[in-house]
């Protein structure tokens, strides 16, 4: 089959490489259907390795660069191994790709994102999503009903990213917040703020593209080019947001995060980070004001497919572009990087 191999940074490779196999009776196969390319895709392949392994084989996966990518998929079960009960051939299902420990088809932690052995199939080895089939194990499958797509499976994971971060904050209904970054993961907790309530919405984009789609979600949305966004931010909210999503990864944008909220706010942080981030100390101190980061997520794949099935998180406001695995270099990665009209762009891998 053809995979998507990662072997450094700006070496992506469309290649031949083995059909995978079962190796346990609790692992199920995947004829991928769709694959999101996620901003920690664009991550490694412009500047990584972050997740990818390299020097050593991950803990779990036990392999290491040149590693499969892809981990926001879904497909069709093809293959179950013997003691598989949640799913069957047949079965459509969105893939939750995150390594943790496990046993027996389950996750052994409770907070099992919080290991600190994690890793991410299609980021860590053991395979991934930008590939004709792949083998996880059935603790990482989730049934999708039919009414739901396989581009919308393929959203899953991002808006698992965006629910997540929503939950973890301390938002009530009626609260307002800031998304600073309207990327694809920033629409995930523009939808996730708009599913839990939250009265007014504000986001801050570069790309007239994307503040576009955040409109379109329902957003007050701010150029950061046409003015100081912090203290526009102030105005509209009559002294400062209730919560602020840092969502960029650019680093004077954390500060601004922290400073767009009134004393006693909230800011959280979701983004993966490659360089360092300075702040003010008494930025927080001063006005108390909290601020918490968030990496993943966890027991929430059920209910973004049940909002799904409500509307939320829809594919046709969210994919900018559909493309075959031989063209993910030129028309994927380079286009998401070069062109930042594109929101998700989905890699069709099966033939």
């Amino acid at each position: 089959m053809k995979a998507a191999v990662w072997y450094r940074a700006r070496d992506l490779r469309v290649e031949p490489v083995e059909i995978p196999r079962l190796e346990d009776p609790h692992q199920v196969k995947i004829k991928v259907a769709a694959c999101g390319i996620c901003g920690s895709d664009l991550h490694e392949y412009a500047a990584g390795p972050i997740f990818i392994p390299v020097d050593t084989p991950h803990p779990i996966s036990q392999q290491k660069a040149p590693i499969i990518m892809g981990h926001e998929f879904a497909g069709e079960v093809v293959e179950v191994g013997e003691r598989v009960t949640r799913v069957k051939v047949g079965d459509r299902v969105a893939i939750e790709p995150i390594l943790s420990p496990h046993r027996d088809g389950h996750y052994l932690m409770e907070r099992y994102n919080l290991t600190p052995l994690l890793g991410f199939h299609g980021l860590s080895g053991g395979g991934g999503g930008f590939s004709e089939y792949t083998v996880v194990g059935e603790h990482m499958v989730h049934p999708m009903p039919e009414t739901l797509s396989y581009e919308q499976g393929a959203l899953v994971e991002p808006a698992a990213v965006g629910l997540h971060a929503v939950r973890q904050s301390s938002l009530k209904a009626g609260d307002s917040a800031v998304v600073f970054g309207a990327g694809p993961i920033g629409l995930m907790v523009i939808e996730s703020l708009k599913a839990a309530g939250a009265a007014d919405i504000y986001a801050v984009e570069l790309s007239a593209a994307r503040r576009q789609k955040a409109t379109d979600l329902g957003a007050t949305v701010l150029d950061p080019q046409q003015g100081d966004a912090v203290e526009q931010l102030h105005e509209l909210t009559r002294g400062g947001a209730d919560f602020a999503f840092e969502v960029t990864g650019v680093p004077a944008v954390l500060s601004q995060a922290i400073n767009s909220t009134h004393a006693g706010g909230e800011t959280v942080v979701v983004s993966i980070w490659e360089s360092d981030a300075a702040i003010q100390p008494n930025d927080l101190v001063i006005k108390e004001r909290s601020m918490k980061g968030i990496i993943a997520y966890r027991h929430i794949y059920p209910a973004v497919i049940a909002l799904m099935q409500q509307g939320y998180f829809r594919a046709e406001d969210l994919i900018t572009g559909r493309i075959a695995l031989d063209d993910i270099v030129e028309k994927g990665f380079d286009a998401l990087l070069n062109d930042k009209s594109h929101v998700k762009i989905i890699v069709e891998p099966a033939t």
